[in-house]
């Protein structure tokens, strides 16, 4: 009975893994064709985030969760490298350059500490801050993001959180944050599209 628990909760995490490879294809062809322009400085944070994220989810001793873990920090860092060659986004603007001096204060707390707690609570925080600009940019300009991606990114960090198998929130934390995140990408590009059609409605008389 326990190792087919423990069978279904690697094939939850494996699971989540292979729909987060195919979440990024979409999203990588799109910037590479200039039709998805990704936020710059949100790609930069989650790459540095990510790493970290993984890190102290392998300290904390995290098993069938890591696959979704290893492939969002690969993919995550891919996209950065994609978005710095192919998107128009200034990286250093005022906007961005706050978001990226709290982040990187929220780093050096984060360097400071022996604690994997607190890591991966700073870890969600600065990451949350870089999530702001993309949320914005979702809900602004829809057409430049990739709705399929977040769609799958969405259900593929549900079933990391399925993964996990226990009410273990250092465990959840992360994996919880991303189902949240990805769902407010998702509902900001819906609402985005709901208001462009209503804006390029005729007007009748």
């Amino acid at each position: 009975m326990i190792d087919s628990i423990f069978e279904d909760l690697s094939l939850l995490g494996l699971c989540s893994a292979l729909l987060s490879i195919a979440a990024y294809l979409p999203y990588a062809r799109d910037t590479l064709n200039s039709k998805t322009r990704p936020k710059r400085a949100s790609w930069l944070i989650w790459s540095v985030l990510s790493s970290i994220a993984l890190l102290s989810q392998i300290a904390e001793g995290a098993s069938s969760s890591l696959w979704f873990m290893a492939v969002q920090c690969f993919g995550t860092v891919m996209i950065f490298i994609l978005a710095v060659s192919r998107s128009d986004d200034a990286l250093f603007t005022t906007e961005n350059k706050c978001i990226l001096s709290a982040a990187a204060l929220g780093l050096v707390f984060w360097a400071v500490s022996d604690s994997a707690v607190y890591a991966l609570a700073m870890t969600i925080i600065v990451s949350a801050l870089g999530s702001v600009l993309t949320i914005f940019k979702a809900y602004k300009a829809p057409e430049t993001e990739t709705i399929s991606t977040w769609l799958l990114f969405f259900v593929s960090s549900g079933l990391a959180l399925a993964a996990i198998g226990t009410m273990d929130w250092i465990l959840l934390a992360y994996p919880l944050y991303l189902f949240c995140l990805y769902g407010l990408i998702v509902a900001a590009m819906l609402m985005g599209r709901m208001q462009n059609s209503q804006e390029t409605q005729p007007l009748v008389p």
